[in-house]
């Protein structure tokens, strides 16, 4: 019984180690929506930028 125990154990730690393994490394897609993300972000900002450009020359 204690066989069975620890070999369960072993198991679940095996999976547990294999699953968090496939975490660390950052796919093709993974980056790409990354880089999306981050050039969305820089022609929100530029957009709100220009906004108060016009803003500032209307007065």
């Amino acid at each position: 019984m204690k066989g069975l125990k620890t070999l369960g154990t072993l198991l679940f730690t095996a999976a547990l180690l294999a699953a968090l393994s496939g975490c660390e490394k950052e796919g093709p897609a993974e980056h790409a929506g990354k880089e999306i993300d981050k050039a969305m972000q820089d022609a929100g900002d530029q957009l709100e930028q220009t906004g108060e450009d016009i803003k500032e020359a209307a007065k």
